[in-house]
C-alpha cells in the first residue's frame, strides 16, 4: 500500500514563502512522474507544477518565475518551494504521484495567503 504524506502547508501574507513536501512511502516501484495540484473553493483542481524522473519540469502559466518544484528520487519525495506568494494562490494543494499505470494522491494541505 502506498501513502503519501504531506507537509508545509499554513497560512502566509501576501509576498510570503512556504515550502510543501510530499514523501511517498511502502511498495512502489519506477516513480516516474511527482507534481502538485491545487484547487481552490468553487473551482476545478488544477495543475500546478509536475517533474519527472531525469528532471524535466512543467509549471502552468500563473506560477512561473515564483514556484519551484523539486524531487529526492532516493527519498521518494517532491518539494515545492513557493515564492511571492498571492492570495489567488490559496488553495488546497495536492501531492500527485505516477509510478507506472498506477496514480497516488495525498490527503491534501491547506495553504492561506492573505493579509
Amino acid at each position: 500500500q502506498v501513502q503519501l504524506v504531506e507537509s508545509g502547508g499554513g497560512l502566509v501574507q501576501p509576498g510570503g514563502s512556504l515550502r510543501l513536501s510530499c514523501a511517498a512511502s511502502g511498495t512502489i516501484f519506477s516513480i516516474n512522474t511527482m507534481g502538485w495540484y491545487r484547487q481552490a473553493p468553487g473551482k476545478q483542481r488544477e495543475l500546478v507544477a509536475n517533474i519527472r524522473r531525469l528532471g524535466s519540469t512543467y509549471y502552468t502559466d500563473s506560477v512561473k518565475g515564483r514556484f519551484t518544484i523539486s524531487r529526492d528520487n532516493a527519498k521518494n519525495t517532491v518539494y515545492l518551494q513557493m515564492n511571492s506568494l498571492k492570495p489567488e494562490d490559496t488553495a488546497v494543494y495536492y501531492c500527485n504521484v505516477v509510478a507506472g499505470r498506477d496514480a497516488y494522491w495525498g490527503q491534501g494541505t491547506q495553504v492561506t495567503v492573505t493579509s
